[in-house]
């Protein structure tokens, strides 16, 4: 369990790897109980045969195509905390990278599942101010299966205090000494007047 650095790359723990692999063995088990158990124990022999070929063969080279993704997904997750904001990668056949500042961060929530609190890992969940609002209840980063989720968390609940909010940066005096506030009356009354 490493200790997050300002600057530096760190990825999850290797325990997600497992948790995945969790997750596939048990629909694995869960489709053989609820398909093919009954089918193997009541079809005839014929029909039962057919369809271990035509079923059971794709369903292993699924399997098989998701054991490897497994591994490839954890290798390309990548996340990095800054002095202003945070910088993710991930993804195998969809490449997703991010970078969200400080300042935007409203909320950071920790989700741990029985099966990852068994592998003592948990996903930490972080929400921006103007994600959304159709998607208000998903984060809209997810830094997943970290052993230290509460060191991580802690860490930018730090850096967000050290900034300042979006809010406050919108109604700020610009350069010229006006606020954002007084330009919008200004357009406004140019528009007024156009009207007439």
């Amino acid at each position: 369990m490493a200790s997050v650095k300002i600057g530096s790359e760190f990825k999850p723990s290797a325990q997600l790897k497992s948790l995945f692999y969790t997750y596939i063995l048990s629909a694995a088990c869960i489709f053989f109980l609820i398909f093919c158990l009954p089918v193997m124990l009541f079809a005839p022999v014929e029909v039962a045969m057919m369809l271990a070929i035509f079923m059971g063969i794709p369903i292993l080279v699924g399997f098989l195509i998701a054991l490897v993704w497994v591994g490839k997904y954890y290798n390309s997750m990548h996340y990095k905390l800054t002095d202003h904001e945070m910088v993710w990668h991930r993804g195998v056949w969809f490449r997703e990278t991010g970078i969200v500042p400080y300042n935007r961060i409203t909320n950071i929530d920790i989700a741990q599942g029985p099966v990852s609190r068994r592998y003592g890992i948990a996903t930490i969940k972080i929400q921006t101010a103007g994600y959304s609002a159709a998607n208000a209840r998903k984060a809209e980063i997810t830094i997943e299966g970290m052993q230290n989720f509460e060191e991580i968390r802690d860490t930018i609940m730090d850096m967000v205090k050290g900034q300042k909010p979006v809010a406050v940066e919108t109604y700020e005096k610009g350069v010229a000494g006006t606020s954002v506030l007084d330009e919008l009356v200004k357009i406004r009354k140019l528009l007024e007047k156009r009207r007439r």
